[in-house]
C-alpha cells in the first residue's frame, strides 16, 4: 500500500515561529529509566527542535514505548534529565502546548461520549476552570474534526466508529487544544489502509503548519515519506539517529506489531494535562 504525501517542506505555519534562540521542544541527557532496577532505557540523549517531524523505532523490548512515558514526566527517571521547552519535566506546567495521541480510545462512564465530545475534551488544559466554551473553543472542534474528515460524524457515539475512525478523533481532540507539539503513540497500529492515509495526510498538515511532531513506531511503512529524522532504539539505546534512509519497514528491527512495553508493569495512564 502507498500513501500519496509527499516530504513536507517548510511553509506558512499556523503556529508561532519560535525564534531561533528558543530551547529545542525536548531534549534528553543520559536518561535511564528502570523497572525492577532493570534498566529499560540506558543512557539515552537527544534533542527534537521545534517544527521537526521525528519517529522514535524499534521492535519489542527496545523501550521505545518507555522512552517516550520518560519524556512526558509519566514514568521516572533512574538518572539523567529530561526538558519540554526548555523546563524539567517535573516543573513543567503547559501542557496546553502538548497534544498528546495515544494508541487507542478510552472511554468510560455509562452514556456513550459522542465524537464532538471527545474532540471538545481536548481543550481542558488550555481552558479556565468552570470557564465554559467559547465560540473560539467551538470554532476550534469543528476545525479539528474537519481535519481528519469527521464532521459528518460528530454526533455518532465513538463506539460506533472503526479503529481507524477512532483514532482520527484521538488525532482531532488533540487538534483542538491548539498544541504546537505532538506526541503520537503507534498511530497506525491496527488502522486499515483508508485510514492510515487520512491520518498521514493529517500528520503532513501539522508538519506543514510548523508542529513539532514525535511518532512512536514500530515501521515507518506510509508515514516514511513525512520523516525527517529517525531515532531507532534496541534493548534500551540509541543505534541510530539521523535521517531514515534504510530503516524502511524491510528492517528486521521494525516488524513486530505489539507494544514493546508488553511485557512491563503498566505505566499510569497517559491523558493531558498531566499535572494540574
Amino acid at each position: 500500500m502507498s500513501v500519496e504525501v509527499s516530504r513536507v517542506e517548510s511553509s506558512a505555519s499556523a503556529h508561532d515561529t519560535p525564534p531561533s534562540s528558543a530551547p529545542p521542544a525536548f531534549r534528553v541527557a543520559d536518561a535511564v529509566v528502570e523497572y525492577d532496577r532493570k534498566p529499560v532505557v540506558r543512557g539515552v540523549s537527544f534533542e527534537i527542535p521545534h517544527g521537526e517531524v521525528v519517529a522514535v523505532l524499534g521492535a519489542n523490548g527496545s523501550g521505545k514505548s518507555t522512552l517516550m512515558r520518560a519524556m512526558l514526566g509519566v514514568v521516572p527517571l533512574a538518572s539523567g534529565s529530561v526538558e519540554i521547552h526548555g523546563r524539567p519535566v517535573r516543573g513543567f506546567r503547559d501542557w496546553g502546548r502538548i497534544g498528546y495521541v495515544p494508541q487507542r480510545l478510552s472511554v468510560g462512564g455509562g452514556v456513550p461520549a459522542t465524537v464532538r465530545e471527545v474532540v471538545a475534551s481536548g481543550q481542558v488544559a488550555r481552558r479556565r476552570r468552570w470557564r465554559r466554551a467559547s465560540a473560539a473553543d467551538r470554532a476550534a472542534v469543528e476545525h479539528a474534526l474537519e481535519s481528519v474528515g469527521l464532521t459528518d460524524r460528530a454526533r455518532d457515539s465513538v463506539h460506533e466508529l472503526s479503529g481507524g475512525q477512532q483514532q482520527r478523533v484521538l488525532i482531532a481532540r488533540a487538534l483542538a487544544g491548539g498544541p504546537d507539539t505532538f506526541v503520537m503513540d503507534e498511530p497506525m497500529a491496527g488502522v486499515d489502509a483508508a485510514n492510515q492515509q487520512a491520518l498521514a495526510r493529517t500528520i503532513a498538515d501539522l508538519a506543514r503548519s510548523g508542529a513539532t511532531v514525535v511518532l512512536v513506531l514500530h515501521e515507518l511503512g506510509p508515514l516514511a515519506p513525512l520523516i525527517e529524522r529517525a531515532v531507532m532504539l534496541s534493548d534500551g539505546v540509541v543505534v541510530h539517529d539521523g535521517p531514515p534512509g534504510g530503516l524502511l519497514s524491510s528492517s528486521p528491527h521494525l516488524h513486530p506489531h505489539t507494544s514493546d512495553a508488553a511485557s512491563l508493569p503498566a505505566a499510569p495512564a497517559l491523558e493531558v494535562p498531566l499535572r494540574d
